[in-house]
């Protein structure tokens, strides 16, 4: 019996192994490069790309879940515990910016349709909703995320700083994101 695959479902899988791929490939390139590319957010930067590409919310929040967990599995980084914060910070990244972007879209076109529906049909506004939406989600998300990593460290279930890379190297990165987010959209 033959198996029908459609083009959007081969699309997502490549799309999902080749953010795998990247998470897998983001130790080595750190450190035969000597560049911290840790520090540029690799698994949101996969995540957000993976949305970005494929179009599909669903596949967004598998992705945000499965990439820590993927890590720790093939590296024993992050730890576990903070494997699972940062796969909450993310799906909560994916969820605020599908809400941000219908919400954004809804104010900026006076229509019920979303970003991830709508984007490219007004570009100016649709690409400006797209953009604070993903610079929004990233913010909330990462206030989220330290509220939560500040509870488990006076937990005592991890031991390390709160925060371990500088406040404005993550604006720096979420600011590019959002940026890409908004140029990228419509194509």
């Amino acid at each position: 019996m033959a198996v029908s695959v459609s083009k959007k479902a081969l699309g997502i899988g490549l799309t999902d192994a080749a953010a795998l791929l990247f998470i897998f490939a983001v130790p080595a390139l750190s450190h035969l490069s000597a560049l911290p590319f840790y520090l540029m957010d690799p698994m949101r930067v996969a995540v957000l790309g993976a949305l970005l590409v494929s179009r599909n919310w669903k596949n967004g929040l598998a992705l945000a879940v499965a990439l820590p967990l993927f890590s720790f599995a093939v590296s024993g980084h992050p730890v576990f515990p903070k494997c699972l914060l940062i796969a909450a910070e993310l799906s909560v990244n994916v969820l605020l910016f599908v809400w941000l972007s219908r919400a954004f879209c809804r104010f900026s076109a006076g229509r019920g349709a979303s970003a991830l529906d709508r984007a490219s049909s007004a570009p100016s506004s649709g690409r400006a909703a797209v953009g604070a939406a993903t610079f929004l989600s990233i913010l909330l998300s990462k206030v989220l995320y330290y509220g939560l990593k500040a509870l488990v460290l006076s937990a005592g279930l991890m031991q390390m700083e709160l925060i371990s890379t500088a406040l404005w190297v993550q604006l720096a990165v979420a600011a590019l994101l959002s940026l890409g987010f908004a140029i990228w959209w419509k194509k």
